[in-house]
């Protein structure tokens, strides 16, 4: 396919582009992509899947579950969002992204279909609907499909999922459904069907009748089905233990880091041997935990100095993001921080959330979006909470080569606040980084 497609496909991915744009979505339904996805045959009913949602952690879990049913033999479709870089990041078959060439196909096909729909879609409903006709097409065994927004009316929610994973509940996207962690709650387990094998990691006990109430195949719930027997600080990651209903699983390498990982492990453990109803094997399970990759969630990017990016964009990602940070690794100089985020975030609670005054010096940027906060807003509630040092830069690349350029080997350097900051970031470090 030529340029001019590519360019064509790419002009209606962004003049569709409305929530991503605004944080703005009205009549919020599934009813655009089931409409669509009948007049494309149906194509994500064509293979098994496994579908997870949670406020943090679907992501790292949904690429631990990739890896681990690739480490089986199986062709496996992952279905992510949102991307660092490249919109192609977001569909992956066994972990390489879609081609241009291959996207554009797909994306004009849609666009074609688009008024017969009755409707303007969205940009992640085109996306959706493009990862579950690209997947047919690649004839793969099992998809790997994570929720872009929720759960209940989110796009995804026309799969027939298997597996249906919950990772945790925490309070975002209040604007869509708040304000307690049980309305939140209510909306993620929306995607768990008759037919599924609900795999629970959240276990408020507060929440249980909301986690109850959804007909399900079976419920497997964490410190009742599953458990973590051990989850301890190792070079480049995490080495932990897991106790299933089929299996033990002891010293097992995670290589991502933070604590927060072992229990995505746990869960993603759990999720392939529903998926299978057996247990894995121990070959398996180290060649599928070997090659898992996360970019952009504490990615080290360098050590000597230590450079890290993670995309935390709410409470719970920053608070995690802080611990991991200030608790596991060892930093004898000075801590930089390099923060911007969405007009959805507030500010002051993001930003104690990442412990900001802590650091010695706090660069504030405007995440690369129509959606971000000024940077000079973000300047104003760091000096607020207490930041001594705060610079206010021009664009994610300034603030990052700002950052980067006074950095003594015994320093560090944290980008985090959003993914936009985070997948501008990422380019910028590597042409800096020897």
């Amino acid at each position: 396919m030529g340029d001019s497609a590519v360019a064509r496909a790419f002009a209606f991915l962004d003049a569709h582009s409305v929530y991503e744009k605004t944080g703005r979505i009205d009549s919020p339904s599934t009813a655009n992509i089931e409409r669509l996805v009948q007049m494309l045959g149906d194509p994500h009913l064509a293979y098994r899947t496994i579908h997870v949602t949670g406020t943090n952690g679907k992501g790292s879990t949904s690429q631990m579950i990739t890896r681990l049913l690739v480490a089986h033999g199986l062709r496996v479709g992952t279905y992510t969002s949102p991307h660092l870089e490249r919109v192609n990041e977001r569909m992956m078959l066994n972990g390489e992204p879609i081609s241009d060439d291959e996207l554009a196909a797909n994306v004009l096909a849609i666009a074609e279909l688009e008024p017969l729909v009755g409707a303007r879609l969205s940009y992640f409903e085109v996306m959706t609907a493009v990862a579950f006709r690209w997947f047919a097409d690649s004839a793969i065994d099992v998809g790997v499909i994570e929720v872009g927004l929720l759960g209940r009316w989110d796009a995804t929610n026309v799969v027939q999922s298997d597996v249906a994973v919950l990772t945790n509940v925490s309070l975002d996207h209040t604007e869509f459904a708040g304000p307690t962690h049980a309305h939140i709650a209510r909306e993620k387990v929306g995607i768990v069907k008759p037919g599924s094998v609900f795999v629970q990691g959240e276990t408020r006990p507060e929440l249980e009748a909301t986690f109850a109430e959804p007909p399900c195949q079976r419920r497997v719930v964490r410190d009742r089905h599953f458990e973590l027997t051990g989850n301890e600080l190792a070079v480049g990651g995490r080495v932990v233990g897991i106790r299933t209903t089929r299996a033990r699983y002891d010293d097992v390498f995670v290589p991502l880091h933070g604590a927060h990982q072992g229990d995505n492990a746990a869960v993603a453990v759990v999720a392939v041997e529903e998926f299978f109803e057996h247990g894995i094997s121990r070959a398996v399970l180290e060649e599928g935990f070997a090659s898992v990759v996360m970019p952009g969630r504490f990615e080290v990017m360098a050590h000597q100095p230590l450079v890290i990016v993670d995309g935390a964009h709410n409470v719970g990602g920053a608070e995690v993001c802080a611990d991991v940070f200030f608790n596991d690794f060892q930093v004898e100089g000075r801590r930089v921080l390099v923060v911007g985020m969405l007009k959805s975030r507030e500010p002051h609670g993001l930003l104690g959330a990442l412990r900001a005054e802590e650091f010695d010096r706090v660069i504030c940027c405007t995440a690369p979006t129509p959606r971000g906060t000024s940077a000079e807003t973000v300047a104003a509630a760091a000096r607020e909470i207490g930041c001594d040092e705060v610079v206010v830069a021009d664009d994610t690349a300034s603030a990052v080569a700002l950052a980067y350029s006074g950095l003594r080997a015994e320093d560090a350097l944290l980008v985090a606040g959003s993914l936009y900051v985070v997948g501008a970031a990422r380019p910028a470090l590597r042409d800096l980084v020897p």
